[in-house]
């Protein structure tokens, strides 16, 4: 007798991705050229020099390259600290990180890791989203990396939502979900240390489904790493709700992935991405460098 396949298991292509690559391919800019890395976010810029003051119509162009490609990505970009922070004070104001500390720069935190200080950033997450204001985006720079290993993943949660069954987004339509640091930064804390955070950084509570302020557009706004529950849910339901979204951010056909090079930069929209650092180069040393943009409240 034949076995029957479980109805949970999607095959074939998530055809809502191809009205994605269309409108992405259809987009042109005057100051610089585009290559689109995946169907449905993702594009090397090549023509700018970041080192450089940037025109009010150039900056306008790459915002709308963000917004749009969500995360845009530039090689050989020898920057140094201060202009990495000039760079990213053009979009928005900068956060000051309270639980990582600054590299050189004030604002520029440096993930530097090697045989001791492994990577633990290989889960899917939204920065900040553990803030009553989230960040708008984060601009990571390499500033050296291993041969082989140490690439970012990140994922597409506007193509995240648009692949939900109409019943799936109904359920979630109104829900809120609430994001907590304690889990993660809070586990390095003493009790009292804990606690003074927490009144600095109460749990943030915030709505499954977000709309980009800039696009209109809407996205799945839950991650595996700062995500604690859905409010007003009993807990079994909200952990095997919250299980299920977070799969979605899996899917292979949602994500780009970029190997990183020394001078290389990323700068992506953390209203409509998740990301992940895959861990795979121990012991080999990757540092990097990165500025995160206060966003506004969802």
């Amino acid at each position: 007798m034949a076995t029957q396949r479980s109805n949970s298991i999607h095959y074939g292509p998530r055809r809502h991705i191809a009205i994605q690559r269309e409108r992405l391919d259809a987009l042109h800019f005057e100051h610089f050229e585009t290559t689109l890395l995946s169907p449905c976010l993702g594009a090397e810029i090549r023509g700018v020099n970041l080192s450089q003051t940037l025109s009010p119509s150039l900056l306008q162009e790459l915002r709308t390259a963000l917004v749009e490609f969500k995360v845009i990505f530039f090689r050989d970009q020898a920057i140094s600290g201060e202009e990495h922070a000039a760079l990213a004070r053009n979009f928005g104001e900068l956060e000051e990180h309270p639980f990582l500390p600054s590299g050189d720069t004030p604002n520029v935190i440096r993930f530097a890791k090697d045989e001791t200080v492994v990577g633990v950033e290989n889960n899917w997450h939204s920065d900040v989203s553990w803030r009553q204001e989230p960040s708008l985006g984060s601009v990571l720079r390499a500033r050296e990396v291993p041969a082989v290993g140490g690439d970012t993943l990140w994922a597409d949660v506007e193509a995240v939502y648009e692949g939900l069954s109409d019943k799936r987004k109904a359920q979630i339509e109104d829900l809120n979900a609430v994001h907590d640091f304690v889990s993660t930064f809070g586990l390095g804390l003493s009790d009292e240390e804990r606690e003074q955070k927490r009144k600095e950084f109460p749990p943030a509570i915030h709505p499954i489904v977000r709309t980009n302020p800039e696009t209109k557009r809407r996205c799945l706004y839950v991650n595996r790493i700062f995500t604690s529950h859905i409010e007003g849910m009993d807990s079994t339901e909200s952990a095997e709700l919250l299980e299920s979204l977070y799969r979605e951010v899996e899917v292979a056909e949602y994500q780009v992935r970029f190997k990183w090079e020394a001078d290389s930069l990323a700068f992506w929209d953390n209203r409509s991405t998740q990301h992940l650092a895959i861990s795979d180069y121990w012991p080999q040393k990757r540092v990097m460098e990165r500025l995160t943009i206060i966003g506004d409240r969802p």
